[in-house]
């Protein structure tokens, strides 16, 4: 056990350890979620009329997802550290079962597995984070566990068409192949994040100890930050909804852009923002003062969706090839996306002082965020029908780098930035 090694808290072996223990962790989730939506499902019977099945397939996938989110509100606040590891593997477990009924039941009947194995799945980013949050090192430690499901996301695609193209993998037993290929990585990831030692005495003192809260402390929590809240949330929906089509219907994106069954682009395109996104996130260690992290991950937000939106008129105006829109778009995606899920909410709890865990926001956010994902869909299904994948794609940038600006910066238009982000006491 790692614990019987007296690992040192935020050391450079405990960093090492902890941050693959949760990039193993994440990227081996990813396996269980993300390799249906690499199969198009072209000509496959679906109950909903002349609604595509794969647009079906999503939607219920994210409807899940969704559901997930608004239960972990509640689970992922309240849970016991001691518990930790067991609730992931057991939700894991449902997960990948319900992969083995969408191979055995026949379409479209087995699109309510699909249910089954997201609805799990959306409670495992709380669990794993929570293991990080309230350190020193947390946003180094965040930056290694985004990079998982920023690089995962292609690359367990890439191992979906790998199962597919090289060895005629059917696509209805190609999501619990490639479950099963990550099935071990996930056993010995949870096993190493389960023996972490606890938060240093220094870790408490500079970002607040954690701890689960029960309905008075989420109502409490809530109702404190909700102005602050209403805002960050209506960003957070505008980049969720923008990353879910990136991710579902990646296939559908890269073959009209005239990159059809390229395995390699699901993966290149998203490493060099893997690194990108780690190397930035790690530097917010150096930044003692909470009120002034919380200040440079709002640029970094806003910068984001101006990158989304520069890139994609760029693409337009042909000054960027379809490659590097991808790679843009997606960088300006996940500056801007990912210190939600991490420190912006970590960063918040320790400026407040208040007694809870970070979990609770972000899962408020990702509730809200999520819902509004399966919104999108329908609306690109009934109001937009016509329009290919490609052109949708970059119609929803340039709404999302829009909306997305106006909202960050309403804030500091109407009050001081302080106000935006209230802090009892600054460290």
């Amino acid at each position: 056990m790692i614990s019987k090694f007296n690992l040192k808290p935020n050391s450079p072996a405990f960093v090492a350890l902890a941050g693959l223990a949760a990039f193993s962790a994440y990227f081996s989730m990813y396996a269980f979620r993300k390799p249906i939506t690499v199969a198009t499902f072209e000509n496959t019977p679906t109950l909903f009329g002349d609604i595509d099945y794969k647009i079906a397939l999503i939607t219920i996938q994210v409807l899940g997802y969704a559901l997930s989110k608004w239960i972990g509100v509640r689970v992922v606040s309240s849970h016991s550290a001691a518990h930790r590891a067991w609730l992931i593997l057991g939700l894991m477990s449902i997960s990948w079962l319900a992969l083995l009924g969408f191979a055995l039941l026949p379409a479209p009947w087995n699109l309510s597995m699909v249910f089954i194995n997201s609805l799990p799945l959306g409670m495992i980013w709380g669990f794993v984070f929570a293991w990080v949050e309230g350190r020193r090192t947390t946003e180094l430690l965040s930056g290694i566990l985004c990079a998982s499901f920023i690089f995962a996301s292609g690359a367990v695609k890439s191992v979906g068409a790998w199962l597919m193209h090289t060895h005629n993998v059917s696509e209805q037993w190609m999501p619990f192949a490639t479950g099963a290929i990550f099935e071990i990585p996930l056993l010995i990831s949870v096993a190493l994040l389960a023996c972490l030692p606890a938060p240093s005495e220094a870790d408490i003192h500079e970002r607040r100890a954690r701890v689960s809260m029960d309905a008075a402390a989420r109502k409490q929590s809530f109702i404190a930050l909700a102005p602050t809240l209403a805002v960050l949330i209506f960003s957070y929906i505008l980049l969720t909804a923008f990353r879910d089509i990136r991710e579902s219907f990646a296939a559908e994106i890269w073959a009209d852009l005239g990159y059809q069954n390229t395995i390699s682009a699901f993966t290149i395109s998203e490493l060099p923002i893997a690194i990108g996104i780690l190397c930035l996130l790690s530097l917010l260690s150096l930044v003692r003062s909470n009120k002034r992290a919380n200040t440079i991950i709002n640029i970094l937000i806003v910068t984001g969706f101006f990158i989304i939106g520069i890139s994609t008129w760029a693409f337009e105006n042909n000054l960027i090839s379809p490659m590097a829109w991808m790679t843009l778009s997606g960088a300006g995606l996940y500056l801007a996306y990912i210190p939600f899920g991490t420190v912006l909410f970590d960063r918040m709890i320790a400026m407040t002082g208040a007694a809870g865990n970070a979990g609770f926001l972000v899962y408020i956010a990702d509730a809200f965020g999520y819902s509004t994902g399966v919104i999108v869909l329908l609306i690109r299904q009934f109001a937009m029908p016509d329009i290919n994948w490609a052109n949708f794609f970059i119609a929803q940038a340039y709404f999302t780098a829009f909306f997305g600006i106006c909202f960050c910066l309403l804030p500091f238009l109407k009050t001081k930035h302080s106000d935006y982000l209230p802090s009892k006491s600054e460290i």
